[in-house]
């Protein structure tokens, strides 16, 4: 049974993880107490219902530093939807000043009960069946430019309401993952990506010869998206037939967004949905999320030191 007394006594190695190990089982038959009999909590977790009851009566002592670092891991992690492992934890609070590494993040976040949640998967469909014509692959997975507007990659996805199916186009700057137009609207059609590129050109004013990629899909392919990046002097770039690592970026935002902020809710409405995926493009995903690729930074701060 789990004695911190006889531990404290009898200083050798492993004494500090059997002393953590103890805090944690303390912790839990402290929470349980109120829905079970500290007795049988005590028995479960072998534990001395004499040192708990010591332990309960024993003033609770935290370092300040502690208690900064535990405010602001719990911020971090409920801030991410509950989506921030111990790596962005960590890097997170170094970015704050209170710089600890993974393996501390780890053991932070164990003894505050901070678990990432799994989400459950997504598919991700595009219609391909069509006679348009289409574009090589320019980009061949060069997914790492010199600078910005040098490569954009675009896609589709679709979010579940109550009031029925609700798509997302975007396009992302390659250089910095950086979503830098986007739309959403209840119809998938060649209206949803040519308003989210419309953005994307309004707000970079790209160069004549950036490389636009995309699927193979109608609403890309349409002879007036076409003209849309001719006009502006893009060059149209295009997956391989069934192959999603072509535009890998581009798949792993919309995992980010699907399986990070989205989860298993399900939105009342379309409106709904549109102001909180805003939220999550404008501000977090921009702003907020770092990148493992940009060296954990965020988009914005990566483009900002460039």
């Amino acid at each position: 049974k789990c004695d911190i007394k006889n531990g404290a006594r009898n200083p050798k190695k492993g004494e500090c993880l059997l002393r953590e190990v103890c805090e944690v089982r303390y912790g839990f038959v402290k929470r349980e107490s109120c829905n079970y009999p500290v007795t049988v909590l005590c028995r479960v977790m072998k534990l001395d219902r004499s040192s708990y009851y010591e332990w309960l009566s024993k003033p609770e002592t935290i370092d300040p530093l502690e208690l900064r670092q535990i405010a602001e891991a719990e911020f971090l992690f409920n801030r991410s939807r509950k989506s921030f492992g111990s790596r962005r934890i960590a890097q997170g609070l170094t970015k704050v000043g209170l710089t600890i590494g993974r393996c501390r993040a780890r053991t932070l976040m164990r003894k505050l009960g901070l678990f990432v949640q799994r989400k459950r998967k997504f598919k991700v469909t595009t219609d391909s069946n069509h006679s348009l014509p289409v574009a090589p692959n320019l980009l061949d997975r060069n997914f790492c430019p010199i600078s910005a507007n040098v490569a954009w990659g675009s896609d589709i996805t679709y979010v579940w309401t109550m009031e029925g199916w609700v798509y997302l186009a975007v396009v992302i700057d390659f250089y910095s993952r950086r979503v830098v137009g986007w739309h959403m609207d209840k119809r998938i059609d060649k209206s949803l990506v040519l308003k989210a590129l419309t953005m994307a050109i309004s707000l970079r004013q790209p160069p004549k010869g950036l490389i636009h990629h995309s699927d193979r899909g109608s609403q890309y392919a349409s002879d007036d998206y076409q003209k849309a990046l001719k006009k502006h002097g893009l060059k149209a770039s295009m997956s391989r037939k069934g192959n999603c690592w072509d535009n890998a970026p581009t798949e792993r935002f919309f995992s980010s967004l699907k399986r990070e902020w989205i989860g298993d809710k399900i939105y009342k409405t379309r409106e709904e949905a549109t102001k909180d995926i805003r939220k999550f493009v404008a501000i977090y995903y921009n702003a907020i999320r770092p990148h493992s690729t940009l060296g954990y930074k965020t988009p914005l701060e990566f483009e900002k030191i460039a």
